[in-house]
């Protein structure tokens, strides 16, 4: 036999065993979602919980959404892996400084359909956190009941995110613990004044005017709204008002003597709600 040969066998032979021997290159990468757990993803991929471990140099078993593993290949494997779950849309890793509602501005979304994307109850995010970004310019569709019809045409007042996210923190502080139905009429008070000729005509100017809002005064203005409170303040945006036009709020615990003086259109958990006299 030539050299030659003997050279291109041995070639032939190496290739071979290459082929045979067990791969660790990485396939692609999986963006965790809330629900999933280190079990359910190896699941889903066909690689061992000790292998993603592994690859992603991982000593624990907890995971948080928005974390990006790297899944490694396993060509040895018998079971064939399923098709990985992906984000759908644009990724965006939080840098310090970001908040939810820059980031939706950013990306010409809604807040509430980035919040309703990452599965957020709250607007608080932290730097490092992967948020998915969904479709830009859409609002998000999810059904708020017996309050909001799929077929809503146009918004009672003209509102930006900024009002909305605005609205939805006052909401939060002032009901955040209350029925739908009270944190829905805490923002139908404000929309009322807005259309009123007593009161300022823009949401935050109504929110801001000296003396009217508690949350205002001590800052919890400032903490991140719930999204229950932004689906409130989306319901009364279009047009849902359970206080039957009030303009006052208050709660059971009041002893403002105005505020107890004024005729009472409505109660809903521990909050009630006044006309003007």
């Amino acid at each position: 036999m030539k050299f030659s040969d003997r050279f291109k066998r041995g070639l032939v032979a190496i290739g071979l065993l290459a082929l045979l021997m067990p791969s660790t290159a990485l396939a692609y990468q999986y963006t965790v979602v809330p629900g999933d757990s280190l079990n359910s993803i190896s699941e889903k991929v066909g690689i061992s919980v000790d292998q993603i471990k592994s690859a992603n140099g991982l000593s624990s078993d907890i995971l948080d959404p928005g974390y990006v593993l790297s899944i490694p290949s396993d060509k040895t494997s018998v079971v064939a892996p399923s098709s990985p779950a992906k984000p759908t849309g644009t990724s965006y890793t939080v840098k310090a400084g970001d908040s939810l509602y820059a980031i939706a501005q950013k990306f010409g979304i809604s807040l509430a359909s980035l919040m309703q994307a990452n599965g957020l109850s709250n607007s608080l995010i932290h730097p490092g956190y992967q948020l998915s970004i969904p479709g830009a310019n859409t609002r998000s569709n999810t059904p708020l009941a017996a309050t909001v019809s799929r077929s809503a045409q146009r918004p009672v007042i003209s509102y930006t995110d900024q009002d909305l996210d605005l609205l939805a923190r006052l909401v939060t502080a002032e009901a955040g613990g209350e029925p739908l139905e009270a944190q829905i009429g805490v923002a139908a008070v404000v929309i009322n004044r807005v259309q009123s000729s007593i009161f300022p005509n823009t949401i935050r100017d109504v929110i801001y005017a000296p003396n009217q809002f508690s949350p205002v005064r001590n800052n919890w203005i400032n903490k991140p709204a719930t999204s229950n409170a932004i689906k409130a303040a989306q319901a009364a945006l279009q047009g849902s008002d359970p206080t039957n036009g009030a303009l006052y709020f208050f709660d059971r615990s009041a002893t403002n003597s105005f505020l107890l003086s004024l005729p009472v259109s409505a109660n809903y958990g521990k909050m009630v709600y006044a006309m003007a006299k």
